[in-house]
């Protein structure tokens, strides 16, 4: 993800309620505040029948590239500290964010998510799971939920993850070798106890291949705009999210 836009994240944040302990999105009017990326890059989330809906082919997250964790296709995303929707410029769109809009807290620790999807999809070795990304000092500091995912299927279920303070359930993916000064490594109970950025739906790992030969380094370069790749390797399909919920810890 970009965040070098902006430098960092406006922080309009509201009082919280005291009783504001669920964060319920059905997208029956629209996206909510939650976007996300196909292969040209950031834009709104498609809405269809009271879903979002995501499609392949998706843009290759390459700013966590090896010496980095990896790269990833971001589905659907959302910010907690700003009014901004993911692909929109400004908060005069028609689509509010709810999320920051109705002041949920920031505090992520042992929260759970509960996701009612289905769809279609050929992973091709990659995980349907959150990331976390927080600012953390001078630098945006990631983690991936590697030790929980959730199913893909042609029917709807309703999943549930939590977001737990283990290490062991996450991957930090810290920074492609060019990018170090924005991105860096953190530990995931600092990151959920202030989520000051924003959470994801990802696709991780991704199995990013040239598809024909490259002097050096591949991992040095942006795959899609400085070489081609296989993309036979990447996921494809498409995934719809007809609710998402996340339930806060209690205090």
């Amino acid at each position: 993800m970009d965040c070098t836009v902006g430098s960092e994240p406006t922080k309009w944040k509201m009082e919280i309620p005291m009783d504001n302990t669920t964060y319920i999105d059905t997208f029956t009017d629209d996206a909510g505040g939650w976007g996300g990326y196909d292969e040209t890059g950031e834009i709104p989330i498609e809405t269809e029948d009271g879903a979002a809906i995501t499609r392949s082919p998706w843009w290759i997250d390459a700013n966590h590239a090896p010496p980095g964790g990896g790269y990833l296709h971001l589905l659907f995303v959302l910010y907690t500290t700003t009014a901004f929707t993911y692909g929109t410029s400004s908060t005069e769109g028609k689509v509010p964010n709810r999320f920051f809009r109705d002041g949920y807290p920031t505090d992520f620790r042992e929260a759970t998510v509960t996701a009612k999807l289905r769809g279609s999809l050929a992973a091709n070795g990659a995980d349907l799971t959150l990331l976390a990304q927080a600012r953390l000092g001078n630098r945006y500091v990631n983690h991936v939920l590697t030790n929980q995912s959730f199913d893909i299927t042609p029917d709807w279920s309703e999943q549930t993850v939590r977001l737990s303070c283990n290490p062991a359930d996450w991957t930090c993916l810290g920074s492609r070798h060019d990018l170090t000064d924005i991105y860096g490594y953190g530990d995931i109970e600092d990151v959920l106890a202030d989520l000051n950025f924003d959470i994801m739906f990802v696709l991780f790992p991704l199995d990013v291949q040239p598809s024909e030969h490259i002097s050096g380094n591949p991992h040095r370069l942006r795959p899609g705009s400085e070489y081609d790749v296989e993309t036979d390797r990447l996921p494809a399909g498409h995934i719809a999210l007809d609710e998402v919920r996340i339930d806060f810890a209690s205090p």
